[in-house]
């Protein structure tokens, strides 16, 4: 991260989407959303059985050097998903954040999530100034699998523990006027 300081994370929209960083106002709506086991079926988390554990992941994200986007439809303003980077790290020249993202059933499958990316994956290029950013996928999840190919990760072998791993070059974007 530069220079030890903690990133300041803005809000973003897409044409469909605004996405702004969870607070404690949202903890209702991050409860409901996180209460879903269709939800969290691929997560390293367990469905929420109350607003307290809404909270504490919410706490967790504010508190950590990356961010967590809550994904709001613009027609409604209801949280529909949340995206966000974590693990931020320097390794050499390379400045790489991971990303994670969830979305609620009833909107498999309509494109937003993939709008939501786009604009966070834009964000991190050309705002944070990440070199690359990496991600993992459960092989049975072959929704997140499909969503990484579509916006350009590329596949690497499975790793030990049984996780797909992507990533996604700032270079491997760039056009040839760019450099």
């Amino acid at each position: 991260m530069p220079n030890n300081r903690k990133i300041e994370f803005p809000s973003l929209e897409t044409d469909r989407l605004n996405l702004r960083i969870l607070t404690l106002h949202d903890a209702e709506e991050v409860w409901k959303h996180f209460s879903d086991e269709e939800v969290t079926r691929f997560m390293d988390i367990e469905p929420c059985k109350d607003i307290k554990e809404a909270e504490e992941i919410i706490r967790f994200h504010l508190e950590d050097s990356g961010c967590r986007w809550g994904l709001f439809d613009k027609d409604k303003n209801n949280l529909i998903g949340t995206c966000g980077y974590h693990c931020l790290r320097r390794a050499d020249d390379h400045f790489i954040a991971e990303v994670g993202f969830d979305l609620s059933k009833l909107y498999w499958g309509k494109g937003l999530m993939y709008e939501g990316m786009k604009g966070i994956i834009d964000f991190g290029f050309r705002e944070l100034g990440l070199t690359m950013i990496d991600a993992t996928a459960e092989p049975e999840n072959k929704r997140s699998i499909n969503l990484m190919s579509k916006l350009g990760f590329q596949r690497e072998v499975e790793r030990k523990d049984h996780l797909i791993s992507f990533n996604l070059n700032r270079k491997s974007l760039r056009g040839p006027e760019n450099g």
